[in-house]
Parts: structure tokens; sequence; C-alpha cells
């Protein structure tokens, strides 16, 4: 089954489920990794038996269910505060990293073809540029020939981290944005039409013509989206691809950030792309079910070590190594049952 076809079945269905047994993980939240978790959990279902139910909600809703308790571990691609986590009772630590990009359905455009910046995309999802010959893009893409087509904006209408990731990047190169609009996994957003999940704001570009809109890379390549390059904070215009996410993750401190909460939007170097960022996981430190926690941890253990080749080949990044040691190490000391046996132990 295609990425396609599974972002459909999301769309349809409000999740992703693999056929459910007593051993099987329940997680729920962030659309951005969805298509690699749902490739992880049919790799690990054949090796194993056990499955994931994963519900491709958005990263609000994944908080909002991990703090009730009604999920093993929830997912989200904004990083909680330290305090909210303390509050919670939760852990969080990063699972995968890829890239935001913008999409287009504009008649003449390939992919690639067309270049953006902050402040112009800032100005296009602000309202103020209207049509795809404005000379703001006319001036970043001189030999384009741009139709007079109207903009068309789609935006998430759900509570989302890839919301975030974008909102955060426009508020650090657009002081406009930032003052009228802000960053959040929820906006209230100047014009546009709102889709949910990644899976939605990827249909409807692909079928409204003059669209623009922003999801996740791989939902991009495999929907065979036309993505535009973007002009870094080194004024460098990137390509949206793994080596670009890595470069822009190359700087990141993940052991001096509580919570590993490290945001990579608008990061230097000349590679960098400039919408880049993690997708956490949240679990409780003293889980309801520790046998289900432990469950869930061997798995994140087995993609971190085994996943690596599954992510690259959706354009995501994998942690690095020295990463994945430090949040094993966290596992340990942290995610106890209720007698304070560790659920997790390092080798």
């Amino acid at each position: 089954m295609t990425i396609r076809s599974l972002a459909a079945l999301a769309l349809a269905a409000g999740l992703w489920q693999a056929p459910a047994q007593a051993a099987d993980i329940s997680g729920a939240g962030a659309t951005f990794p969805f298509p690699l978790y749902a490739k992880w959990a049919d790799a690990y279902k054949k090796q194993t038996g056990i499955g994931l139910n994963y519900q491709s909600i958005g990263s609000g809703g994944g908080i909002k269910q991990i703090q009730s308790k009604t999920v093993t571990f929830g997912a989200s691609d904004m990083p909680l505060k330290a305090e909210d986590l303390e509050k919670s009772g939760l852990i969080q630590f990063p699972m995968i990293m890829g890239g935001v990009v913008p999409v287009l359905n504009v008649k003449g455009i390939a992919p690639g073809q067309l270049v953006l910046d902050g402040v112009t995309l800032g100005r296009i999802y602000l309202g103020e540029i209207k049509t795809w010959d404005d000379a703001a893009i006319k001036q970043l893409n001189p030999a384009a020939s741009l139709p007079k087509t109207a903009i068309a904006v789609v935006h998430r209408s759900d509570g989302s981290g890839t919301t975030f990731l974008f909102t955060d990047y426009l508020s650090k190169v657009s002081p406009a944005w930032k003052g009228k609009v802000g960053a959040s996994t929820a906006v209230q957003w100047p014009v546009g039409i709102g889709a949910k999940g990644n899976e939605g704001v990827a249909n409807m570009a692909a079928k409204t013509d003059g669209a623009i809109g922003y999801v996740e890379y791989a939902y991009a390549k495999q929907n065979k989206l036309t993505h535009a390059r973007m002009v870094n904070q080194a004024g460098k215009t990137v390509e949206p691809v793994s080596e670009t996410f890595q470069a822009a993750a190359a700087s990141a401190n993940w052991s001096a950030t509580p919570g590993f909460g490290v945001v990579l939007t608008n990061e230097p170097g000349d590679n960098s792309w400039p919408i880049t960022g993690a997708s956490f996981i949240l679990i409780h430190k003293q889980p309801n079910d520790p046998t289900a926690a432990s469950i869930a941890l061997k798995f994140f253990a087995w993609a971190f070590k085994s996943g690596g080749k599954m992510a690259e080949e959706l354009d995501y990044v994998p942690m690095p190594a020295a990463v994945v040691k430090l949040v094993e190490k966290v596992w340990n000391d942290s995610i106890k049952a209720a007698d304070g046996r560790p659920l997790y132990m390092t080798n």
C-alpha cells in the first residue's frame, strides 16, 4: 500500500492501525512522522508479531491523549517545556528529524523550480501577496513564467507540530508575522483554507489550482507534490533533502536542552534547510501499564537501531548515535514501574 493510500485511510478513519492484539502498542499524535511510523510498524510486526495502533491526529491531540493516559505514548513535533513535562509526569525524547516544505499547485511550475524566502512566504500567509505573478515572487524567480493565478493559501485546521515549526520559522524571519500571528501549534490564520493533518494539507494542495501549503517532506515526495526551494539564513538557496535537514541539525545541543527540546528552524549554515525539526515521543515516568510501556520502549529501541535506512528512504534524518545513547539513559533512569524497577535496561 502506498503512503498516499495510507494517508487517505487515515483521513477517512482518523487513525491507522495494525491488526489489534493484546501486546500491540498504542500511540497518538503528530502526522509529521506518520509515513515513517507506518513503515516501521509494518517491519516490526513482521519480525515480532507486535503491532502499532497509532492515531495520526496531530500533535495537539497526541499531547491531550498522553496527558489523559488513554495511550501508551504521545507524539508531538512541538517539544513541551520542562515545567509542562514535570507537571504531567512525562519524559520527552526525539525520535526522528525531518523537514517542512512549502508545496505548490501552479501550472507551469516544476518541482524545485520556484524559490521562496521567509519574508515572502510570511507575506503570502499574511494575505499581502495575493497572486503568483506578484513582484516579490518575480524578484526571487526572474526566469520563471509566473501566471496571474490567485494564491490559495492552505494551512492546518488542527493543533499541529508541523504548524509550530512553520510558524516558529516565520516568526524568526518576519517581524510582521511575529507581531500579528506568532508561533504555536494552532494560530489565528489571517487567510486561507484549513485542512486536517499533513495528509489533508497535501490532498487540498494537490487538488486546488494556485494552492500553496506546507507539509513534512515525505508527504510531498510520496504524493508527487511540487515543492519550492528556500533561501536560508546564510542567503543560500537550498533543496529539501536529507543532507540539508542533517546540516540544520548539525549544531544542535541535545544534551544541554531540557527534555531534548531543540527547535531546528532558521539554523545557520550554507546547506541548512530553514524549516527543519524533530518529532518527539512523550511517555509517562510511571506508566499505568508498565508492561505496555516496556513493549513500546523496545519498539523505539528497535527503530533507533534498525530503522535508519527506512527513515532515509523517506528523507527523514535518523537521530545520531550519541543522542540515542542519551535517550536510552533517560529511559533507564526515569521510566519505572511503581516498585522503582526500570522498564528499560541499557546494555
